[in-house]
């Protein structure tokens, strides 16, 4: 039995991925910064839940105490990751964005994945088959973003594209150094959830493709990449 645990799992791209890869045989513990909706979540898919904030310390200790616990983990999928916006959603451009804007949404986006990540790591490296899938974006990718005939060459935002392109290459090192790993960041495409105010082109059922793909890597699969779901992206 595989068992998974997925961070901000309790709607949008978490909550798809939990009910795919239950559906595929996984236990999937749903982490939740919410604890009574990380349970509601997970009663409605069979899951599990657990507490997870990945921005507290303590919260992310308990969680692997938890987990532990009931045996151990095989796939961690680090999905949660927010995007700083203005009054009617706008994004907060260049000339708005500050050092604090970039913090807040670094803190999640970054050094939450690896505080997660390296606190999972002596579960996952005890596993026969440890893989950890890295929610991305395709607005890090720097090649794409100085493309002007690509979509993502006319995004404003700062902050976002910043951390996610941190987060790839955050990716490529643990890789390198854990190589009985498979480690691969993923782009879900412009999907329709709360982190962009439901603006998406794209439901979450096609969004959570690539990432139950990666989820479900073998020991022979590929490591230390970037993926959407037609395959590799420019760096």
């Amino acid at each position: 039995m595989t068992t998974t645990l997925i961070t901000g799992a309790n709607k949008g791209l978490g909550f798809e991925t939990a009910r795919r890869l239950v559906a595929a045989g996984h236990t999937v513990y749903l982490g939740s910064r919410d604890e009574e909706r990380g349970r509601l979540a997970a009663e409605r898919l069979g899951a599990r839940t657990v507490r997870l904030d990945v921005t507290d310390d303590a919260s992310v200790r308990a969680a692997v105490a938890v987990i532990e616990a009931d045996g151990g983990l095989d796939v961690l999928v680090n999905n949660a990751g927010i995007e700083v916006r203005e009054a009617g959603n706008a994004v907060v451009g260049a000339a708005d964005a500050t050092a604090d804007h970039m913090r807040q949404v670094f803190e999640t986006n970054v050094f939450g994945t690896v505080r997660v990540t390296h606190a999972f790591l002596p579960l996952l490296r005890r596993s026969a088959a440890p893989v950890i899938v890295n929610v991305s974006s395709g607005l890090a990718s720097l090649t794409q973003v100085t493309d002007p005939s690509t979509p993502a060459y006319g995004y404003p935002g700062v902050a976002y594209p910043a951390s996610k392109t941190a987060l790839n290459m955050i990716t490529v090192q643990y890789a390198k150094a854990f190589p009985a790993l498979r480690i691969n960041a993923v782009e879900p495409g412009f999907t329709r959830t709360d982190l962009n105010g439901n603006t998406g082109v794209q439901t979450v059922e096609q969004g959570a493709d690539i990432i139950v793909r990666m989820a479900q890597t073998g020991p022979d699969g590929p490591t230390g990449g970037y993926f959407d779901a037609n395959g590799p992206l420019p760096w």
